[in-house]
């Protein structure tokens, strides 16, 4: 989920457009500290670098660039018209044999769009995000950090347990965006998050306590909680460990605590303890430019590598479910198994 992006995002809202790969394909990325970073190779032999962030921006089939990459790697820009908005895409590249990205429909026979800004966090030249990946089956393998695009036919094992997913969709029921809302369990409590690969922390040096890993930049993984609810969570369950001053990714603009939860509860499994970064409420609000009112429903956060690092994690878009299957250091939930 990255601010810049996800703004742009909402500017090109419209219709997913789905696409589909026969048989499994590898999908070529570097795993850093939690993220999966894309790494095609273009005919140069230069490769993109491109976090794979389904809280991430984009829309109509187009992955996104950043302003500098066109120029960086040599590739020609041209405008494209969609409704009443004109943006900058990228109509063509090409990659090597093997190397390059699943290919997806867009709109002026383009393939990226390009961003006013370069919205960098770690170095990376754009997303692949809620406007590439929707349409499609995608296997995130934390624990043997690979990425794959599946078949259309893909079943889950028999070890996987579901949690459905909900998306914004027109009368038609048509994808309206590819921001997908996914409940976890905290203390007893359902709760709607933003389903959040790229969700990004930069701790301080107190906050490096709640990082497994972290880049050579300083930059992690984070689940993200609403202030309100954090609050709430504070005065119900005062021995939480909070850490003041933790991240500061957002630097001046807001100064983010770190909550420690000992187990939450996603698809039938529980992990734990997990490490919630605070966000502004205005930033999961519904009001216009807070992540609820492009929701299907009101989320009070984004849930992220933090919690999906001990899974294998398929994101099934066209059937709106994410199944699990256990890697590391995660347990089934007894209570409610038959």
């Amino acid at each position: 989920m990255k601010g810049q992006a996800v703004i742009m995002a909402m500017l090109l809202a419209g219709a997913v457009c789905p696409a589909s790969a026969e048989p499994r394909q590898l999908v070529p990325t570097v795993y850093e500290a939690g993220h999966f970073y894309a790494t095609p190779m273009l005919a140069t032999g230069e490769r993109l670098r491109l976090i794979v962030d389904t809280g991430g921006g984009g829309n109509h089939g187009w992955f996104v660039l950043g302003r500098q990459a066109p120029a960086r790697f040599g590739l020609a820009t041209d405008r494209c018209r969609i409704g009443e908005n004109e943006v900058d895409v990228v109509r063509s590249m090409t990659f090597r044999s093997g190397q390059g990205l699943p290919p997806s429909a867009a709109p002026c026979g383009s393939m990226a769009l390009v961003m006013p800004g370069d919205g960098s966090v770690d170095g990376e030249d754009g997303q692949l995000g809620a406007g590439y990946l929707p349409g499609r089956i995608w296997t995130f393998d934390y624990p043997a950090q690979k990425l794959w695009l599946e078949p259309a036919r893909w079943k889950a094992a028999r070890d996987m347990h579901a949690a459905n997913l909900g998306f914004p969709r027109d009368e038609q029921g048509h994808l309206e965006s590819g921001f997908a809302r996914i409940a976890l369990s905290v203390a007893g409590e359902s709760m709607d998050f933003l389903l959040d690969t790229g969700a990004t922390a930069r701790p301080t040096e107190a906050g490096k306590a709640s990082a497994a890993s972290l880049s050579e930049h300083g930059i992690g993984v984070a689940s993200y909680i609403a202030s309100s609810v954090f609050e709430r969570w504070r005065r119900a369950h005062p021995s939480w460990r909070v850490i003041e001053h933790g991240d500061n990714l957002l630097g001046a603009r807001f100064d983010s605590r770190l909550i420690e939860v000992p187990e939450v509860m996603i698809a039938g499994w529980r992990v734990g303890p997990v490490w919630f970064t605070e966000r502004p409420d205005a930033a999961f609000s519904s009001k216009p430019g807070g992540m609820s009112s492009y929701m299907d429903q009101p989320v009070v956060g984004a849930v992220g590598g933090n919690v999906f690092m001990h899974f294998t994690m398929t994101v099934d878009y066209p059937a709106s479910k994410a199944w699990f299957a256990c890697g590391v250091d995660c347990w089934r939930d007894t209570t409610t198994a038959k």
